[in-house]
């Protein structure tokens, strides 16, 4: 093997260190700088995107106070509106209420009135015919026809004592 061979190992050692020495300083003037210029980019992308994540949570942050503050408002206001619609709603009630109680005592007030007329008729036709009934039995059982105002006087006599 010629590389075990000592008679030449010092031109060996000579092509190992000028291809040493080349092989550094390409990679020390070519690619260490553009390996750590990658680095610096890929180092500085990332704190980049990190600043970016945390301006964007603080944002989301504030967007989200800001609809919880919106929605405790709005919630807020649909309160108030329920509240104000069950208080208009009441009074609507009560006006109701009012109108119909009203009517109700306007009606039954017109029913009693109506009703007291067809009694006062019934029983002024009642009456008529307690006077025609009386003078057609004392007719009858006494033979005489008594006179109209002496039945009449008669039928009220008894029509007060039976009150």
């Amino acid at each position: 093997m010629p590389q075990l061979d000592v008679t030449t190992f010092s031109s060996q050692i000579f092509w190992l260190v000028v291809t040493f020495i080349a092989l550094f300083l390409i990679m020390w003037r070519v690619s260490v700088p553009k390996i750590s210029d990658a680095l610096e980019a890929r180092q500085k992308r990332i704190d980049d995107n990190l600043a970016r994540a945390q301006e964007l949570k603080k944002e989301a942050g504030a967007a989200l106070e800001a609809y919880e503050t919106s929605l405790a408002d709005a919630r807020a206001e649909a309160q108030n509106t329920l509240l104000q619609a069950n208080a208009k709603l009441a009074e609507e009630t009560q006006a109701r209420e009012a109108e119909l109680g009203e009517a109700l005592t306007k009606r039954i007030a017109e029913s009693e009135a109506n009703i007291a007329a067809a009694l006062n008729k019934a029983i002024a036709n009642i009456h008529d015919v307690a006077i025609e009934v009386s003078v057609s039995a004392a007719q009858r059982l006494t033979g005489e026809a008594p006179s109209v105002d002496a039945a009449s006087n008669a039928v009220e006599v008894t029509i007060k004592a039976r009150r």
